[in-house]
């Protein structure tokens, strides 16, 4: 029993007074469950419940979803619009007008001063769908930056990256259904109980019906880990050596599915040149996993009737998380697994809009997957939005992580944050605070007030937040689900579709163009905007034009594409063998490993290593303030190895002093097995810890972080101080 307990003490479930039980999509990570919001007579939201005929949920929710009535009324939400002349002054609230007002007439003066592009956009994975393309219309239409990003460049960039190197388009080609259908399932570096609860869950129902082999690949001995048939506690960093000495085996042992390949792929004969050198022995020398598992592993999966591969940050994070990406593309495409029930290549995205902003923010590019770099994308887009395509810019601009140097450089002047909280996402905490100050204006629009960039802002826009307002959610599995209003924005606030459409006025030529006010509408322009034809020939693959809020809403969650008369979605994209290159045909891609990550040495003897925990999310701005998830884990802490500690006579629940190259972070001790010797790990989530330390080094495709792979010294600290520290950095 827990704490020496002899008696449990009873489950009460204890009646809120719900009179009407409102429809929404959660509002935190990609799984994308149906959720009904409990309302009061007094119209409160006092409760939550799953939806019982969703198909992703089917009733379940996580602690996070079943607490997520608590998030409308957490301290520190912002009401009012504030301006002041700088960060040192104290905020005034002049109302919406004198806010927007301002906003506009700073981004143009910068503008004309220092050019176009010395204003950038960073947005977020977390508003409604029909808000990223109206900001994307907004930026890339009225105010011309072409930087602008998303913080999905923090998660998601190199699953994009990869998709669109191995299949000519980003997407996810599977499904949750493809876990009924699956023989074997390989997952690396994804902790699905603690990060996707409910995708595990679906993945647990599966393996009652049917049992088949999962594989987990992760140095550290995650829950998922604790579940698998197989765990591969990878030297971090070398997931492509592994990839590639699996792909070894299974050419060598003839193992590959050669009329496949032949049919629908391109580059095999480079592929197996590269990989040859590869072999399981020296392989294993590399990525920490003996030869024969490397070679029963590749057994398994080759010979599989059907594979399946999922990942998350454990390989998007990395300083070749890309090519970590198109090597999991490359081993299923080598067994002919895309396409077909159970066979696919499936990033489970981190949040929970992640997609939506990949689909039609238009921050790498142009809405519905259309590139910058294509002249007749330019024509179309312009000509639909009746704006000049000379206006747009010929290819892509600056990513998140590039944005901030820009900033420190003097190339950039002027920032807008929407909806993301880069003071404790973005390596290298104290090199943000300094880039930060030297800002001639920053904009946050934020649901609350008190997220740590506001500090460095100039303007604060409060946005309302989740289900104060109505559009849409894409899930991991490409299911486009409906946010209902279940109740009204929190005092002055306003949903951020509003305050795009507000700002966008500020410009004259606003005039020319459509801003819809209502998501349904904005949704009707998106479909309309998704058919066309794509580039090998066939129709767009991102085609939304069959769906609408009504029919999303009756069928709770529709996966595109949806073509106007069709009756449903589609569960899975390359079916036909058909990829998005002009010719057809996936790429295998030949790629060798580089050493580039920083390791343990003499000075600094750990690895250190990061992720998630099921009870938080992201940087703690709402869950933080959920007492039911902010319990279990209220203050930093680190895992370490009870005989790594004992050598350094450190003891478990004492507070220490983690060190890098960069800077240093107080955390308290958790000892525990799930960690090898000469590894730490710490969750994410909380300001000024894990990201003082980490490395931060890019990706060099997608200029993704590598947060997962650098080293670290663990020092003894003054108990009391560190006390004194924690009570402090609690308050965010």
């Amino acid at each position: 029993m827990l704490f020496g307990r002899k008696k449990k003490n009873p489950i009460i479930l204890r009646d809120k007074g719900v009179v009407e039980w409102k429809y929404a999509t959660c509002g935190y990570c990609s799984t994308g469950c149906s959720i009904e919001v409990g309302i009061d007579a007094r119209g409160e939201a006092v409760t939550t419940r799953g939806v019982a005929d969703a198909p992703v949920n089917r009733g379940k929710l996580c602690i996070k979803g079943i607490t997520e009535a608590e998030i409308f009324k957490a301290q520190g939400r912002g009401v009012e619009p504030l301006l002041r002349a700088s960060r040192h002054d104290e905020w005034q609230t002049p109302g919406w007008d004198a806010v927007l007002d301002k906003t506009a007439a700073e981004f143009k003066r910068i503008q004309e001063k220092y050019g176009r592009d010395s204003v950038a956009v960073v947005s977020t994975g977390q508003i409604l769908t029909e808000e990223f393309y109206t900001l994307g219309k907004l930026t890339r239409g009225l105010i011309g930056t072409n930087n602008y990003d998303g913080n999905t460049t923090l998660c998601m960039a190199s699953a994009v990256s990869g998709y669109k190197r191995s299949f000519g388009s980003d997407g996810p080609p599977g499904c949750y259904d493809d876990f009924s259908h699956t023989d074997c399932l390989l997952a690396f570096g994804s902790n699905l109980p603690e990060q996707h609860p409910v995708i595990y869950w679906r993945l647990k129902e599966a393996l009652e019906a049917r049992k088949f082999p999962i594989i987990v690949v992760d140095p550290r001995v995650t829950m998922f880990a604790q579940f698998a048939d197989i765990h591969l506690p990878i030297t971090p960093g070398t997931d492509l050596v592994l990839l590639n000495s699996l792909a070894h085996v299974i050419f060598d042992e003839g193992l590959a599915d050669l009329d496949y390949i032949h049919a629908h792929t391109n580059g095999i004969e480079d592929f197996q040149a590269l990989v040859q050198r590869y072999d399981p022995v020296s392989a294993s020398r590399l990525c920490g996993i003996d030869a024969d598992t490397i070679r029963n592993v590749a057994r398994l999966y080759a010979s599989a009737g059907a594979a399946m591969s999922i990942w998350t940050m454990g390989i998007n994070q990395s300083t070749h998380g890309s090519d970590g990406v198109c090597g999991i593309n490359n081993l299923n495409l080598i067994t002919g697994n895309i396409g077909k029930p159970g066979g696919t290549s499936l990033s489970i995205t981190g949040q929970c809009n992640a997609m939506g902003t990949r689909e039609w923010s238009s921050c790498s590019g142009l809405p519905g997957y259309r590139a910058l770099e294509n002249p007749a994308h330019r024509e179309e887009v312009g000509r639909f939005w009746n704006v000049d395509p000379a206006f747009f810019p010929q290819k892509r601009g600056m990513c998140m992580t590039d944005i901030f140097p820009a900033i420190e450089s003097g190339q950039i002047k002027a920032l807008w944050l929407v909806a993301t909280n880069p003071m404790t996402s973005m390596p290298n905490t104290q090199r943000m605070r300094k880039t930060l100050e030297k800002l001639e204006f920053c904009v946050v629009q934020d649901a609350y007030q008190d997220v740590e960039a506001t500090q460095y802002a100039h303007a604060f826009l409060p946005a309302s937040l989740w289900a104060e307002k109505e559009g849409c959610f894409t899930n991991t599995e490409r299911r486009v689900n409906l946010v209902t209003q279940v109740k009204p924005p929190l005092g002055n606030s306003k949903p951020d579709l509003w305050i795009f459409n507000e700002l966008a006025k500020r410009w004259d030529v606003s005039a020319q163009m459509k801003f819809p006010e209502s998501a349904s509408e904005v949704f009707d322009e998106m479909r309309a905007l998704s058919v066309g034809t794509g580039a090998n020939g066939h129709q767009r693959m991102l085609d939304i034009s069959g769906m609408s809020h009504a029919k999303i809403l009756a069928q709770r969650g529709i996966q595109w594409p949806m073509r106007e008369g069709d009756d449903t979605g589609n569960q899975r994209l390359y079916t036909d063998g058909v990829f998005q290159f002009p010719d057809g045909r996936a790429k295998l891609l030949a790629l060798d490993w580089v050493d580039n990550n920083e390791k343990p040495d003499a000075d600094f003897p750990f690895w250190l290593n990061s992720g998630r925990v099921v009870e938080h999310f992201h940087t703690r701005t709402r869950t933080g303030k959920v007492g039911n998830c902010n319990k279990f884990s209220p203050t930093p802490y680190m895992e370490m190895n009870p005989d790594a500690a004992a050598e350094l006579g450190l003891k478990n629940m004492e507070y220490v002093r983690l060190v890098s190259r960069r800077g240093d972070a107080v955390v308290m001790v958790q000892l525990t097995q799930r960690v090898p010797f000469n590894m730490v790990f710490i969750p994410f989530h909380f300001h000024d810890c894990v990201n003082r330390l980490s490395l931060g080094l890019l990706d060099p495709h997608s200029r993704q972080p590598a947060f997962k792979q650098c080293s670290v010294r663990v020092e003894k600290t003054d108990q009391v101080e560190a006390a004194k520290m924690n009570v402090q950095m609690r308050a965010f």
